[in-house]
């Protein structure tokens, strides 16, 4: 690495206990607002660092701010640690082996991403009190990324009101500046009433809930011709009525997730979609009543943050893989598919590289990129404030993540890497922002030109209440 920058030391300076905090979440994975022995540790890592501690925030009891710093910028530096079901697996070991029948496992590393953020943020609080700098940081360890909108919910409590920049990373296959794209989406909960009867004995009786959950689906199907190319709807069942077949089923739930490209284009999807239930209830004469579980707004991007994300990036240079790592991911590769390790490189926009089984350069900003979209709550973050995000490599190259594959590297030396990298390149960016006002100006500047032509609206209503 050239052009050392003072703030690395302090990264490295707490390297091993972050380490450790990593590995200790991710031996203990929770799912969504569940995350109790993992607030938990980050909780003590963050009084153990002399943060001002505020438990149960915005009233989740598995989320956590911490602050340092007197006066002056608020930079916000984002963690998660939440888990996945279902995808317990052995670290270190390239064959699936579940450590647990069923078990959750840390499937999208936010063990890595968590510990990576509050070593960023223990890192710029060592660096503003010994150089008495005016600033503050502030850590938000968030739960229910996967599915619970956890960030969102915070937004809405007013949790990001005085902040004056937010910064975050995802661990990845490659590193570069996070693309702002995603999809806003929402998660709702239709329910169906219907009325019980004998399914042979008095069929005519009865009106089935089951029916129009089916026929919903039916109708969201066809809704699909005719929706915005990047535009998605998936559903479970959440109830289907019971497991007798000889009862028309009264009661049956369906969870529909509806995503498009922004939230005015969400909105409008939600719309057709709401009427395709109310049609389904009236084909079965049942009744319908629904029910927002959660919802995330698509991605604000702000060119001043990127560009100074861009710039630590490339005064890093890529992590510091060695051959033992290459060997590893050697042995993950082996698992995957062609296509699989094709993606890693459509989603930067670059040239497949035979052979190359970790990522040896940083992505360039303006890169073409080929690839799906997903969701994140970090969306609405980005709507409140200007926000920025890096994607560090701390897997082989073609790793899909929610899949055992990404669970056996997450307490892997090529990961422990990433994780430290992606820290230094928070702090460091954290740090440009407090040193230059004018940073910051051009970035609310941007953000505020943004939100002029689009305001925010909260996709989540006012009196829904997180999931917990």
């Amino acid at each position: 690495m050239k052009n050392a920058d003072p703030i690395w030391d302090h990264v490295d300076r707490h390297r091993a206990e972050f380490v450790d905090l990593s590995d200790r979440v991710f031996d203990t994975p929770e799912t969504l607002y569940k995350e109790v022995r993992s607030v938990a540790e980050h909780t003590r890592m963050l009084q153990a660092q002399g943060f001002k501690v505020t438990e149960n925030a915005a009233g989740i009891p598995t989320a956590v701010v911490g602050e340092a710093g007197d006066e002056g910028p608020v930079i916000a530096i984002l963690g998660e640690f939440d888990a996945l079901p279902y995808l317990s697996q052995a670290p270190g070991v390239a064959e699936h082996s579940p450590l647990e029948e069923g078990g959750n496992g840390h499937g999208c590393g936010h063990n890595l991403l968590g510990a990576a953020a509050l070593l960023a943020a223990t890192a710029v609080k060592d660096w503003l009190a010994e150089n008495g700098i005016k600033g503050r940081v502030r850590y938000y360890g968030c739960p229910a990324e996967e599915g619970g909108a956890a960030k969102t919910y915070m937004v809405r409590e007013g949790l990001f009101d005085d902040v004056d920049a937010a910064i975050s990373w995802h661990p990845a296959t490659f590193t570069g500046v996070n693309e702002a794209r995603s999809l806003a989406n929402t998660r709702i909960d239709f329910t169906f009433h219907g009325k019980a009867a004998h399914a042979a004995g008095a069929p005519e009786l009865g009106r089935s809930a089951l029916d129009a959950v089916e026929l919903m689906n039916v109708g969201v199907n066809y809704l699909r011709e005719h929706m915005p190319d990047n535009a998605r709807v998936h559903y479970a069942y959440l109830d289907s009525g019971g497991v007798a077949p000889n009862v028309v089923q009264a009661k049956a739930t369906v969870r529909q997730l509806v995503r498009a490209g922004s939230l005015p284009e969400l909105n409008d999807l939600i719309a057709r979609v709401r009427n395709i239930a109310e049609g389904a209830a009236l084909m079965t004469e049942t009744k319908v009543t629904s029910q927002v579980f959660s919802g995330v707004s698509n991605l604000l991007g702000n060119r001043p943050l990127e560009e100074t994300m861009q710039g630590e990036l490339e005064k890093l240079g890529p992590v510091p893989f060695d051959s033992e790592d290459a060997a590893f991911a050697r042995d993950i590769q082996a698992t995957l598919t062609d296509a699989d390790i094709d993606t890693t490189f459509k989603r930067i926009g670059a040239k497949p590289q035979k052979g190359l089984v970790l990522c040896d350069f940083i992505a360039p900003l303006d890169r073409q990129s080929d690839g799906g979209e997903g969701s994140t709550d970090v969306g609405d973050v980005s709507w409140a404030v200007p926000t920025v995000q890096a994607r560090v490599a701390t897997c082989a190259i073609g790793t899909p993540f929610h899949t055992w594959q990404t669970v056996a590297q997450g307490k892997a030396p090529a990961a422990h890497k990433g994780m430290v990298y992606a820290a230094k390149v928070m702090a460091a960016t954290a740090c440009r922002l407090v040193e230059q006002d004018s940073l910051i100006d051009a970035a609310k500047q941007t953000h505020e030109d943004q939100l002029d032509h689009t305001p925010y609206k909260c996709p989540i209503p006012d009196d829904v209440r997180p999931p917990i």
